[in-house]
């Protein structure tokens, strides 16, 4: 369905040359002068990236109906696919690692993630926002390096490898955040 400019709104999905992308912000500006036009900041679904566009009063887009189900992760099989599992309807689907990019990193059993589609293809996988893993792999702690600042590389249960502070051990439970892959604090 086309719609006009007047009916953009923040998070509505429109189709342009064959990308779907999610308004992100609108300003709608009527100038003393000239037709009234619309800037907006638009994020591609698929890439995640950010452009801006201006529209003009008589310019219409199609509307794109983005659909988003809950999943669940069950496995990677060999090679570039990831497995995952419709929490509504229990159908099984094979999402590969171009559309997950670097959340294939965090993903553990189990793992309840966000999946955007259009038309049945799979746009975009959205993570939470912070996990729990076991570090499996990184130096001893000292006694004392709590008070001191500092980060030594670690490998959690995953495979991922992240900078965490001196005093956490191999076997310690801890947070991150997979939106910029960083430590944020050790979990009991």
């Amino acid at each position: 369905m086309a719609f006009s400019i007047n009916q953009f709104k923040v998070g509505v999905t429109i189709l342009m040359d064959g990308v779907v992308f999610q308004i992100m912000d609108t300003e709608h500006v009527k100038p003393a002068k000239g037709s009234a036009f619309v800037r907006t900041r638009l994020k591609n679904m698929r890439t995640g990236n950010l452009l801006e566009r201006t529209f003009r009063g008589q310019d219409t887009v199609e509307e794109a109906f983005v659909e988003q189900k809950k999943l669940q992760y069950l496995y990677a099989s060999g090679g570039p696919m990831y497995h995952f599992m419709d929490q509504e309807n229990y159908d099984q689907l094979a999402i590969s690692s171009d559309v997950l990019g670097e959340n294939a990193r965090f993903l553990k059993d189990n793992l309840e993630v966000l999946g955007f589609f259009y038309k049945n293809q799979v746009l975009n996988v959205v993570m939470p926002n912070f996990i729990e893993l076991t570090i499996v792999e990184t130096e001893p702690g000292i006694k004392g390096d709590t008070a001191k600042g500092g980060n030594k590389p670690a490998k959690v249960e995953t495979g991922a490898a992240i900078l965490v502070p001196l005093f956490i051990n191999i076997g310690d439970k801890i947070k991150v955040d997979t939106r910029t892959a960083s430590y944020v604090e050790r979990v009991n």
